[in-house]
């Protein structure tokens, strides 16, 4: 993983999860490392969170080493640009998703000049959500790996509300309320939960 910036609230958060939340606080103590990271590439981001929508990580996984080298080995705007539909879905894409993809390579000339690290997490959902294929989980995964959000919370994300229902609901289904309702102990540092609650369930390092 290629490494930009560190978020700079890590250590407080893993303290303060800590001092609130003793079985998580377990994960922390037994998988602390890495921390989060983000490469401050919010192309790759916003493509590989696409690649990765509605299907198991190691699915995602496979077709996104496709993708890459497809691509030349590196997730560029020319160089996805450069693509077609059945080229994308050639690496095991669907034909929406090859669109969703091209549709961020249009956007790109606009994209890349906004400021999203001076806006708020309200102004980046306005801002992504006009983008055809972007929805409130692929703006987390934005939020919490390019941005570095503090206070991100994706009950989208199957993995994390997963470990929820495991920890706190002896693997029992819980509603998205519920959820949100135990996760109100981890404010204002949500997105350190969120990256312990992947880490309890896969030791593979959860990457966007």
């Amino acid at each position: 993983m290629q490494v930009v910036r560190e978020a700079d609230y890590w250590g407080e958060g893993k303290a303060f999860i800590r001092s609130v939340d003793p079985l998580l606080g377990a994960i922390i103590e037994g998988r602390e490392e890495p921390p989060l990271y983000s490469r401050d590439d919010l192309f790759q981001t916003l493509v590989r969170s696409i690649v990765g929508q509605q299907i198991s990580s190691m699915a995602a996984a496979a077709i996104w080493q496709r993708f890459v080298t497809l691509v030349g080995g590196k997730v560029t705007a020319g160089a996805v640009g450069e693509q077609d539909v059945p080229a994308l879905r050639g690496v095991g894409l669907s034909s929406r998703k090859a669109e969703y993809i091209l549709g961020i390579v249009t956007a790109w000339p606009h994209l890349k000049t906004v400021d999203f690290d001076s806006m708020s997490e309200k102004e980046v959902r306005q801002e992504l959500l006009a983008l055809r294929g972007i929805g409130p989980w692929t703006i987390d995964m934005v939020c919490i790996f390019t941005l570095l959000k503090p206070d991100i919370l994706p009950l989208g994300d199957v993995g994390v509300v997963r470990m929820i229902e495991r920890l706190y609901n002896d693997g029992e289904k819980l509603s998205k309320s519920e959820c949100a309702e135990i996760g109100e102990r981890w404010a204002p540092y949500r997105t350190v939960a969120a990256w312990y609650l992947w880490r309890g369930l896969d030791p593979e390092v959860v990457d966007y």
